[in-house]
């Protein structure tokens, strides 16, 4: 595999995704591994670029698919809304996990915009708020797969 392996935690604003996001850092850092972290809020403070139209989100998604695209690091770990199944796509994300602990975030637009994902295209769902399991299980898998090939 050429590139970093790129897990994209997904969700509703208030899921949880910088918690767990932040927590799999930790646990990728533990086992000595490489890892960047892109968070969709800090990309756009870089960019200040704090347009929410569609144009604006696709436009995020890219820059966050740049972003991963630059790294050289051995895991990239997207911490981004994604509420578009476009979106989704453009980061192409080896592992996709998919925050439904909440209904409803604070936003009204990103509510009515957000395409909940299906089962094909989830590897992990969580319904539950619990970062430190969270990341072992999500961890185990990557590193179960790994040592298969």
């Amino acid at each position: 595999m050429s590139g970093p392996i790129r897990i994209l935690v997904m969700g509703l604003p208030g899921s949880g995704k910088t918690t767990l996001a932040e927590q799999i850092v930790l646990d990728l850092k533990l086992r000595c591994r490489s890892v960047d972290w892109f968070n969709a809020d800090e990309v756009r403070k870089l960019h200040d670029d704090w347009d929410f139209s569609i144009e604006g989100r696709i436009r995020q998604a890219y820059r966050m698919r740049n972003a991963i695209d630059l790294s050289d690091s051995e895991f990239c770990i997207v911490d981004f809304i994604a509420p578009l199944k476009v979106m989704r796509q453009i980061i192409d994300a080896d592992i996709v996990v998919w925050l439904d602990t909440i209904k409803e975030g604070r936003y009204e637009d990103t509510n009515a915009l957000f395409e909940r994902p299906t089962k094909v295209g989830v590897d992990f769902q969580f319904t539950e708020k619990d970062a430190e399991s969270q990341s072992k299980i999500i961890l185990a898998e990557i590193f179960e797969h790994c040592s298969r090939r």
